[in-house]
């Protein structure tokens, strides 16, 4: 019997564990508000691809859309409209 309640937590601990990381994902999702366009943008994988295609298309370094000013997103969005 003492197996069984050791089974048995640990089972919880296993699924507290689970729902934790889980929930987790679910909460880092990220999503940019374009003010020219009117519109929500999810920041995904495929944003991310996107948007490196964006620096190799202007030939310039790679840099964070989050280290970006004002301006700066704005020329992305607006790209990102036109070319996508």
């Amino acid at each position: 019997m003492r197996i069984s309640r050791s089974y048995a937590a640990l089972l919880v601990l296993a699924a507290a564990v689970f729902v934790s990381v889980g929930s987790v994902g679910c909460a880092t999702r990220v999503t940019y508000y374009d003010e020219d366009h009117h519109d929500y943008h999810r920041w995904n994988n495929h944003e991310v691809i996107v948007y490196r295609s964006y620096w190799d298309s202007n030939h310039h370094p790679y840099r964070e859309y989050s280290r970006l000013n004002k301006d700066e997103q704005r020329d992305y969005w607006k790209w990102r409209h036109d070319h996508h």
